[in-house]
């Protein structure tokens, strides 16, 4: 097995997660600065990509932008009161957001399933004033492109939010690891 991230092998152990390749893997430093103790974070993440799926440049760089911050400086309790640090799958399958959680020895510490139809809409909602962003900037006035980042923001913070609280019986995160994982979760659904 891969020594660089084990975690994505776990699909033949497990029959109840399908393979989803490729995955795309981020992994960090178990050191963090400020309060968060070096075990309850995410140190490894994978996302399931479906196949033949390509992101425009902007999109590819926001989704390693997201991972990259999201290794560097999380909080992630396991409710379950299982020790990290934690390796962490992310995937859609079907209606459900699933969060695959092990231990770095590739030990199970948790698997959860949240249904999408609630973050569903302020994705949606998400994507439209993200594409208007997009176009605003090559035509529109300074004023105009901050109002409509503005409204992006605040979507942003309420999908976050959202997750946030959907989690809370399964894990605990801080504001910042919420709005990283929304932006991975956007990015999945993208891809569907």
């Amino acid at each position: 097995m891969p020594a660089q991230w084990r975690c994505a092998s776990i699909a033949a152990a497990e029959p109840k997660r399908p393979l989803m390749a490729p995955l795309i893997e981020a992994e960090g430093k178990t050191e963090t600065g400020g309060e968060t103790p070096p075990t309850q974070r995410i140190t490894r993440m994978t996302l399931a990509q479906a196949h033949g799926i390509r992101l425009s440049p902007q999109l590819e760089q926001e989704r390693r932008s997201a991972l990259y911050d999201l290794i560097e400086d999380n909080q992630f309790a396991l409710a379950s009161g299982a020790a990290g640090p934690y390796c962490v799958h992310l995937a859609i399958e079907g209606e459900r957001l699933v969060f695959d959680v092990r231990s770095e020895d590739d030990q199970p510490l948790g698997r959860f399933a949240l249904p999408l139809l609630g973050l569903k809409r302020i994705i949606k909602e998400y994507f439209l004033v993200c594409d208007s962003y997009l176009q605003a900037i090559k035509t529109v006035t300074p004023s105009r492109i901050e109002a409509i980042d503005m409204g992006r923001r605040s979507l942003h913070n309420e999908g976050a939010e959202s997750l946030r609280e959907r989690l809370a019986i399964f894990a605990a995160v801080d504001h910042d690891t919420a709005r990283r994982l929304f932006t991975l979760i956007c990015v999945l659904l993208i891809r569907k």
